[in-house]
């Protein structure tokens, strides 16, 4: 169910601004960007391609530096943290489900889902059998759970993601594109799991998507364009049945 009201912010940005390279070679990837994101939401960015969405997540998820402005995540400043730091305390408060899902094909669908947890130090019994819970969440059964990769669906590689991505418990879940790679029923099965599951304990939920299949499971959505976040918006029917200006890439 959708929350009406956020009184606790997740993520905080302020005048964020990213370039990439230098002199008159430099690509400016966001110009700007004020955006803020509750805890109990799905906020969904949308907008062309090259537009700022996947460089926008990757500097809230701690993965790149902002060249200027500030992104705070649940009260902490990247600028301010180590490099040691930062990757401490990305790898306990942030899932991250990438768009080519990017599990290791040499893993079952169990070890996979508990990588988070392994490069944590966990022991690997007890971290095997968190990730087989967290599995079962996502409607593995014991049988798919020794599946490799290769042996799965796309829909079900999807899943083993998502389990990988909420295993150890974060605050904030960041989606680069969960449903590009599969059929409408499967999409929608994977957003409803996303929603159940993400959306508890004082969490938050980043989608990035051109699936305007999904955009009913936002609670709002930010429209993107050149670097900026142009408006934010409570349901698709405000973007004017489009996200996208006529001839945008989609």
């Amino acid at each position: 169910m959708k929350t009406s009201e956020h009184n606790n912010v997740a993520v905080m940005c302020t005048a964020l601004q990213k370039s990439f390279g230098e002199g008159s070679a430099a690509v400016q990837a966001l110009r700007g960007v004020d955006l803020e994101i509750h805890t109990g939401e799905l906020m969904m960015l949308v907008g062309p391609s090259g537009c700022g969405k996947t460089t926008l997540i990757s500097i809230i998820a701690g993965i790149l530096d902002q060249s200027e402005g500030e992104c705070v995540v649940y009260g902490h400043d990247y600028r301010h943290m180590s490099q040691s730091a930062k990757t401490r305390y990305r790898g306990e408060i942030i899932g991250f489900v990438f768009q080519a899902y990017n599990l290791i094909p040499t893993l079952s669908s169990a070890e996979n889902a508990a990588v988070p947890l392994l490069v944590r130090g966990a022991n690997r019994r007890e971290a095997i059998e968190v990730a087989r819970g967290m599995l079962r969440e996502v409607g593995f059964n014991d049988r798919m759970m020794n599946s490799m990769p290769s042996q799965l669906s796309g829909g079900q590689q999807q899943r083993v993601a998502i389990a990988r991505a909420l295993v150890h418990n974060p605050k904030l879940i960041v989606c680069d594109e969960p449903t590009s790679a599969l059929d409408h029923e499967t999409g929608q099965s994977v957003m409803e799991l996303l929603r159940r599951v993400a959306l508890q304990d004082g969490r938050a939920l980043i989608v990035v998507t051109h699936d305007a299949r999904i955009f009913h499971f936002a609670d709002r959505i930010a429209k993107m364009d050149d670097g900026h976040v142009e408006r934010v918006v409570k349901s698709a029917s405000e973007l004017n049945h489009n996200p996208y200006n006529p001839g945008d890439p989609q």
